[in-house]
């Protein structure tokens, strides 16, 4: 079975709805890392002009490839990853996964 690997990276507080969307979509569940960002051109936010770097969620989804279109489709309504600024999503190939049943 073909499996791809979706990445989310969105704002912090956001990871439980993608999650949960994805779950929805056809997903298994997921993985939530968190991390700090460098400012885009969409979050020149600052602190006594001091440049803050946001923080962010990451979500890893493994997901069978045959649900890829659907669970993608599902995480960028919950993300709005159509607007500005919210975060990304982008899809890469996985060349072998073990540890996964059925």
């Amino acid at each position: 079975m073909e499996y791809k690997l979706i990445i989310t990276i969105i704002k912090k507080g956001w990871a439980e709805r993608i999650l949960n969307a994805a779950r929805k979509a056809g997903s298994r569940g997921g993985t939530i890392l968190h991390g700090r960002g460098a400012a885009g051109i969409h979050e020149q936010k600052k602190l006594l002009g001091i440049p803050i770097e946001p923080e962010k969620e990451i979500v890893l989804t493994l997901i069978q490839q045959e649900k890829v279109e659907e669970v993608l489709a599902a995480i960028t309504e919950a993300g709005q990853l159509n607007k500005p600024g919210t975060g990304i999503s982008f899809v890469l190939d996985v060349e072998k996964v073990l540890g996964i049943l059925g």
